[in-house]
């Protein structure tokens, strides 16, 4: 009976503890997310390690709510309101978050919050292209990233989220053209991408995107027609304003209740379909080409309101019979080419409508009006395709002769000079944590020599920064089946990213403690080594202590070679693995550039380059490139060790090379 006693504690005990272990790391991930938004004080309330965010009181600009122990809304509102002249894709102090920030790491914690369905994080100076990977909140159906500073093309997988109905990315610095796989969201119904710098012209996919009820673009650089929209029956806000957008007017969806196409240059008559649209209450064309007469049943729709015609090509005269709603209650027509008399229900003082009319050749108020031919010649000289095609045929043989001139002079310009000049620098460092014979002010002045610059001209993978998440999830989290050996400098994975790059990753122990701003200084000229014998550093990533005070490991990332190591084909017992003469000379003309290139391409020269057979490795083709190279920017005291023990002893040290 005691035995039943101690199963049935055991029991009750893990199932307390459970979802205690749930709570705690919900805790830990939203601590993570706040070390990683560096502190902002909208969080201060989650400063307490004790404090359980699912109990704070929510405010207008923190918010988190829970359904038991799953996190199901998460709202932040932050303060970096403020968007710099320029913006290039890279930290702007005081304004976006840190150099230091990984968005890729960020989304990688966010995306641990499985149960997510709201997800705001505004004016939080997010920087960086926003990943794929976001597409694991499989639950999420709101998304709001506005007000941040995201970059780079809208991540094609977040198609693949069908339970995603609002998206809002305003303000942001989106390129690229408007994602064409919109009609596979079956539930999405606002999409707004106003006031980023997407091109192009908008798909006619969209029109397939059939729950949209609101649909914001405005403030990009989109131009082309805008598409039929007849299908969206349910939209009811439209805002393609100040773009570049130059077709006709297209039919609109019945229920459409504001539509807001001002500043482009949209041309043709308004559709007398709009004089239809019975649901319309605010509509600003203001700032076109359109020409014509505005339909009469535009001014007499039973909701509209507002009524913006300004700053187009309109002519002719309205109808004396036209009728005004009895909702209307502002009206501009200024800046056309309108004649004859104003209808006396646009009369301003009637219902208090606030009607502007002026710069127009209309009959009242001559003062404010042009002169009645100036409407016709204006119109006249529109009308004339024969004028139009002349001054097109002109322009035209001026651009030629223009384009001509420019390539003339631009392939003398290339005869003449053929120099590149070409300077790699590195931020100014102001202070100076180590103690190796590599100054920070050395490090500064680091450049490239142009000539040398000549020896690689292909394109190779900018460096950039991983996220330790990222690393583990490449290798399996250091799994035994992904390490590949360890040597002097430390142990050697191998690892596949989610994109399906192959990658080598070393494990860096560093024996000299660095600043974290020294060792990114150090990292970053490490990285601007370019060659094509030289084996790529596709990046890095530092484990630092929580506090940040100093660095325990460094990972570099390296493109893998399949190929192996020159010693494996030098050694190798098999006859198929031997190399042919011609091979092994090609070889050594490879590793001979990559060593000329460290020791005359850069200043001040790289030195201990570990060049021994195997620190050769060769890709699938034979090809060979030198690894290991430039680690004592990094790494001064490991090499001088090693010089001390080979030279001293003629001990040969092993390593493991991949």
């Amino acid at each position: 009976m005691a035995w039943h006693l101690s199963i049935l504690v055991m029991a009750t005990t893990c199932l307390m503890l459970f979802p205690v272990s749930k709570q705690s790391s919900k805790i830990e991930l939203l601590q993570q997310l706040r070390k990683q938004l560096e502190y902002p004080r909208q969080l201060d309330a989650w400063g307490s390690p004790s404090s359980d965010p699912c109990y704070t009181q929510p405010t207008a600009v923190l918010a988190v709510t829970c359904e038991g122990n799953a996190i199901t809304e998460l709202k932040i509102i932050g303060d970096r309101i403020t968007k710099p002249p320029k913006f290039s894709g890279y930290s702007v102090p005081n304004v976006t978050l840190s150099e230091s920030f990984i968005l890729d790491s960020f989304v990688t914690t966010l995306a641990r919050l499985t149960t997510l369905r709201v997800v705001i994080l505004v004016s939080l100076g997010i920087w960086g292209p926003l990943p794929d990977k976001l597409h694991r909140l499989s639950s999420l159906e709101v998304l709001d990233l506005s007000s941040n500073f995201l970059y780079g093309l809208i991540p094609p997988k977040l198609s693949v989220m069908s339970k995603l109905h609002t998206v809002t990315l305003d303000g942001n610095y989106f390129n690229g053209s408007v994602p064409d796989w919109l009609d596979s969201f079956s539930n999405l119904t606002v999409l707004r991408l106003q006031s980023n710098r997407l091109m192009g012209s908008i798909p006619a996919s969209i029109a397939k995107a059939t729950m949209l009820t609101e649909l914001a673009l405005a403030g990009n650089s989109i131009s082309g027609d805008v598409p039929n929209l007849g299908n969206l029956s349910k939209l009811e806000m439209l805002d393609f304003r100040d773009n570049e957008l130059d077709g006709e007017l297209p039919e609109m969806p019945t229920a459409v209740v504001t539509i807001l196409l001002s500043k482009n240059s949209l041309k043709g008559e308004i559709p007398e379909q709009f004089g239809q649209l019975n649901q319309l209450q605010h509509i600003d064309l203001s700032f076109n080409f359109l020409v014509g007469s505005p339909p009469v049943k535009l001014f007499a729709l039973p909701n509209i309101s507002y009524l913006n015609l300004a700053a187009n090509m309109l002519s002719g005269s309205l109808s004396s019979s036209l009728t005004c709603s009895s909702t209307l209650g502002f009206v501009d027509l200024s800046t056309n080419r309108l004649t004859g008399d104003l209808p006396s229900c646009l009369n301003g003082n009637l219902n208090n409508k606030v009607v502007k009319f002026e710069g127009n050749c209309f009959k009242v108020d001559p003062a404010h009006q042009h002169e009645g031919k100036y409407c016709q010649q204006s119109h006249k000289w529109r009308g004339s395709s024969k004028d139009v095609g002349f001054v097109v045929t002109v322009v035209c043989i001026l651009f030629i002769v223009l384009v001509v001139f420019l390539v003339l002079m631009v392939s003398n310009k290339r005869s003449c000079q053929e120099v590149l000049s070409k300077q790699l620098f590195l931020q100014k460092h102001t202070q100076d944590n180590s103690t190796t014979g590599m100054s920070s002010e050395l490090l500064v002045n680091a450049r490239c020599v142009p000539q040398a610059v000549k020896l690689g001209t292909h394109i190779q993978p900018s460096h950039r920064m991983f996220s330790l998440e990222e690393l583990k999830e490449a290798t399996k989290i250091f799994e035994r089946s992904a390490f590949l050996g360890e040597g002097a400098i430390g142990k050697l994975y191998k690892g596949k990213l989610e994109n399906g790059t192959l990658i080598a990753i070393r494990c860096l122990a560093l024996h000299q403690r660095y600043s974290i701003r020294n060792l990114k200084l150090r990292l970053d000229l490490l990285g601007k080594l370019r060659h094509p014998n030289l084996v790529c550093l596709l990046g890095h990533c530092i484990d630092s202590t929580i506090d940040e005070s100093s660095v325990k490991r460094v990972f570099l990332v390296y493109e893998y070679m399949p190929g192996g190591t020159l010693a494996s084909y030098l050694y190798a017992s098999s006859p198929e693995k031997t190399l042919k003469w011609c091979h092994r000379l090609q070889v050594l003309i490879a590793i001979a550039k990559a060593v000329h290139f460290l020791h005359t391409g850069i200043v001040p020269g790289s030195l201990y380059n570990r060049l021994k057979t195997s620190s050769i490795l060769l890709d699938e083709h034979l090809s060979a490139k030198l690894s290991d190279y430039g680690l004592s920017i990094i790494t001064e005291e490991i090499y001088k060790h090693e010089v001390g023990l080979s030279f001293g002893k003629n001990i040969h040290l092993p390593d493991f090379s991949y």
